[in-house]
């Protein structure tokens, strides 16, 4: 099935869902029991809802996918430099494009009783509170929301634009890139990462799909 085709079905299958979610309520409406009739055409919308985030391998599909995303990389990229591939690669590695992402929660008493969360981090970029706070504060952007693909973005280009001129960092050098955004500036300038195997690992993976993005972004543009 070709991309042409793949998105036809998918307006098709929405539209199906939403004429289909009319006759439904249509059929219930003067139900004698229009609690229960109205938790059904909810459960149907549900039902017909966009899917959740997908694991995105090819740049190409989700710039089909998610036109405004290209666009919002595109001006994310005009303000603050930094390519396209870098955020998109370094975002999938934080939350996988899940807007909702949060950290595993901690448990207490042998493992039993939910305790909060292991840490703030939240959304698209996983940005902790305080950090937030403080991209907020620099840049006036006072309504920001971390689910926000648009923010999240803004966000990214703001803080590797930071690693630049903090420790010179190039914004194409996904690899570098990535452990100081997960290390912080201050841990990245100090060579925290250094003796982290795993995070080196984990590194070196962001650079290898952020090159892959790069050469995908190029074909299908």
């Amino acid at each position: 099935m070709s991309r042409v085709d793949i998105g036809n079905w998918k307006r098709e299958a929405v539209t199906g869902c939403a004429h289909f979610a009319g006759r439904l309520k249509d059929g219930v409406h003067g139900s004698s029991a229009p609690l229960v009739a109205g938790l059904v055409v909810l459960l149907f919308l549900g039902a017909c809802s966009s899917p959740g985030p997908r694991e995105y391998d090819n740049a190409c599909d989700i710039r089909y996918d998610h036109p405004d995303w290209i666009d919002e990389l595109a001006r994310t990229e005009r303000k603050w430099g930094v390519p396209p591939n870098v955020i998109l690669a370094t975002m999938y590695q934080e939350s996988r494009f899940d807007a909702d992402a949060r950290t595993p929660r901690r448990y207490v008493f042998f493992g039993m009783v939910p305790w909060g969360r292991q840490s703030s981090a939240y959304g698209y970029a996983q940005v902790l509170d305080g950090t937030w706070d403080w991209y907020r504060s620099e840049t006036g952007s006072w309504f920001a929301r971390r689910d926000n693909f648009g923010h999240a973005v803004d966000f990214m280009g703001w803080y590797m634009d930071k690693t630049t001129q903090k420790a010179g960092v190039s914004k194409s050098d996904a690899y570098n890139q990535y452990l100081a955004y997960h290390q912080g500036h201050q841990g990245y300038l100090e060579g925290r990462y250094r003796n982290i195997e795993w995070l080196k690992d984990v590194a070196r993976s962001v650079d290898a799909r952020s090159s892959r993005y790069e050469r995908q972004l190029l074909q299908c543009a």
